[in-house]
């Protein structure tokens, strides 16, 4: 590589930095270390910055010598290139027993603490779905883990902007004391994003902790939250209000049919969230929250709604109805309602008029997506909507089935098709 003397040699040597760089970047760990053997110029890029700013690191929940390999490997990471992380993603994949969240938990307290002495520039912090409440976690580990988490936190705390604990599954005092950590230091945090979906355990009626809204006032710049029904209270839409309605632009809200979701929230806390921070859009995602009832509750008319997602899971009951929310209740969002999903089982019904209707009366829909049981003549009438400009899709995802009461139509369709 050094010998100018071979021009094929010659133009390797001479290649930019840059495009070093850009071919580094699409190697592998593997594939780095043993480019950087090739020349010092080699060598020099491989210690690029730019290529160690963004990492996900996976350890297997399967015990075997291979997946053992990934805790050293994560380790030798940091040690090396620690430094130049910014955005930083931890995933543990369906831990097996009780032995691999120790390993996991030994090697994170490592890589934290490493972290935390040689970095200044991480943002963006994930560890997702790792269900602390599961039986493979022993206390004195899992405690370990958390305090380790709040440490990291701590030292973080000023130069973090984004905050993923998704699906964490930890207790009101172990989920409020990490998320103290954030502003442990000035007691304000300026973190733009958190996600504490399925944060906390199953069953919390988290919406009337005084713990947990005082833990929410110390946020003062929130764009995106993301957070289950069962936080929400009008305190905590008032501490919004107050504290971060210069900057909130989204919240992100699951309503699980096992969280507590009967709390009365009344409508002008959100009206008055409302007024207060103009961009803020609501995105809500129901699983398994099904009845009419429940749901108008919960989806009241003062709220900026963006985007509805109604799941049932495979849930199926005679007794439910989906005709009164398609009818009564999601027409009221007519002119802000953006995005629909609807994966619901209504063998029991037919709903193709009623969904077409609100289709068509939702003036700024953009995307919807379907899976119900629907005559295909709904997917002919909807295109022909469409393509008179009766409506503003842009994006149609559906998939059809035919129920008893719908397999008439369908069997004329095919006919009329052949």
């Amino acid at each position: 590589m050094e010998d100018d003397s071979d021009p094929e040699q010659s133009s390797w040597a001479d290649l930019p930095d840059v495009c070093l760089r850009h071919v580094f970047h699409w190697l592998d760990d593997k594939d780095r270390s043993r480019a950087a053997l090739v020349c010092k110029k080699w060598s020099q890029a491989m210690y690029s910055g730019s290529l160690w700013r963004t990492r996900t690191i996976t350890f297997s929940g399967q015990p075997s010598r291979a997946h053992m390999f990934e805790f050293k490997t994560a380790l030798w990471y940091v040690k090396k290139f620690g430094k130049y992380l910014e955005h930083l993603e931890i995933k543990l994949l369906y831990p097996y027993n009780t032995v691999i969240t120790q390993k996991f938990q030994a090697t994170v307290r490592g890589l934290l603490s490493h972290l935390g002495k040689c970095n200044s520039r991480l943002i963006s912090l994930s560890i997702k779905n790792l269900e602390l409440d599961r039986l493979v976690w022993k206390n004195m580990v899992r405690a370990q883990f958390i305090k380790n988490l709040g440490t990291f936190l701590k030292r973080m705390s000023k130069h973090l902007d984004y905050l993923n604990l998704k699906g964490a599954r930890v207790t009101l005092e172990e989920g409020c004391g990490l998320l103290n950590s954030l502003s442990c230091l000035t007691n304000k945090s300026f973190i733009s994003e958190i996600n504490i979906e399925d944060f906390f355990s199953l069953h919390l009626p988290v919406y009337s902790s005084t713990l947990f809204h005082q833990t929410m006032s110390k946020f003062h710049s929130l764009v995106i939250l993301t957070f289950n029904y069962n936080c929400i209270s009008d305190e905590l839409l008032d501490i919004l209000r107050e504290h971060s309605a210069h900057s909130l632009c989204t919240l992100n809200i699951k309503c699980h049919i096992h969280d507590p979701h009967g709390q009365v929230v009344w409508g002008m806390s959100w009206a008055n969230l409302a007024k207060r921070a103009p961009k803020l859009n609501v995105n809500f995602f129901f699983e398994r929250v099904m009845s009419h009832d429940h749901l108008a509750r919960i989806l009241l008319v003062e709220i900026p709604v963006r985007s509805i997602s109604l799941r049932s899971c495979y849930f199926s009951d005679p007794d439910w109805m989906m005709r009164p929310t398609l009818t009564n209740l999601l027409p009221a969002y007519w002119h802000v309602l953006q995005k629909l999903t609807l994966e619901v089982n209504n063998d029991h019904e037919v709903l193709d008029d009623e969904l077409l209707q609100l289709i068509l009366s939702c003036r700024r829909l953009f995307f919807l997506k379907v899976w119900a049981f629907l005559s295909v003549t709904f997917m002919e009438r909807l295109l022909h909507n469409r393509a008179e400009r009766k409506c503003f899709l842009t994006t149609i995802k559906v998939r059809l089935c035919a129920s008893k009461l719908l397999l008439p139509s369908f069997f004329s369709s095919l006919l009329r098709g052949i």
